[in-house]
């Protein structure tokens, strides 16, 4: 079955640097878009970063650009969120995701910038 498996979040100052990663298995990896969104409480989940299936093209919500980037290693079938200047309002639960035949989900990592 599908299986997306985030890990790499924590607690960061403000300015500080986290890199995400998400382990996937059940589908065939390297031909699928993936992509990274995140979700406070109280508030709807929100895209991210998402990856085209070779890497070749990346696209970002205006919040995180210049300052996140995606990627990912096909050989390894996991796609990474590297995370630079990290400020408060980035503070959420971030997930990656497939679309196959539906939505795919991982169970999620908490990212909290806080001094």
């Amino acid at each position: 079955q599908v299986q997306l498996v985030e890990s790499g979040g924590g607690l960061v100052q403000p300015g500080g640097s986290l890199r995400l990663s998400c382990a996937a298995s059940g589908f065939m990896f390297s031909s699928y878009a993936m992509s990274w969104h995140r979700q406070v409480p109280g508030k709807e989940r929100t895209l991210v970063a998402v990856i085209t299936s070779t890497g070749g093209s990346t696209n970002y919500a205006n919040s995180v650009k210049g300052r996140f980037t995606i990627s990912r290693d096909n050989a390894k079938n996991t796609v990474y969120l590297q995370m630079n200047s990290l400020k408060p309002e980035d503070t959420a639960v971030y997930y990656c995701c497939v679309l196959l035949s539906k939505a795919y989900w991982g169970q999620g990592t908490q990212v909290t910038v806080s001094s």
